[in-house]
């Protein structure tokens, strides 16, 4: 017998505020149940759950999540983030289109923004 995922856990200082800002950036709605103010907040099609816990964020993730856009570039991507209210932590992009962006979201936990599939597959064919 395996073990299966269930939910990506992230401490945070407002379970709802944070979970609305990964809602709104992975374009996936939180569980009907989840309210301001619930200590909990569950994105099921991503099974990202935001926890409210007394403790601040105080040293870099030691895990973080990749993003890769869908319908848009990375550097339309990269712009419709910062909107959200995510912050550009560290810029590795190159001019050659390779690279990411690293940013964090509004409780600093970082994040990488990459080159979308299309970006990608212009490059390797040239």
């Amino acid at each position: 017998m395996t073990s299966a995922i269930r939910h990506v856990t992230i401490d945070s200082a407002d379970a709802y505020a944070l979970g609305s800002f990964w809602s709104a950036v992975l374009g996936l709605p939180l569980h009907d149940d989840d309210k301001p103010g619930d200590p909990e907040a569950l994105i099921e099609g991503a099974g990202l759950l935001f926890v409210t816990v007394p403790e601040a964020k105080t040293v870099k993730n030691r895990v973080h999540l990749d993003l890769q856009p869908q319908d848009r570039t990375r550097e339309e991507e990269v712009e419709r983030l910062l909107a959200l209210g995510a912050t550009l932590v560290d810029d590795h992009r190159r001019p050659d289109g390779t690279g990411w962006a690293l940013l964090a979201d509004p409780e600093g936990n970082e994040f990488c923004v990459e080159r979308s599939k299309g970006e990608r597959e212009a490059a390797e064919n040239g």
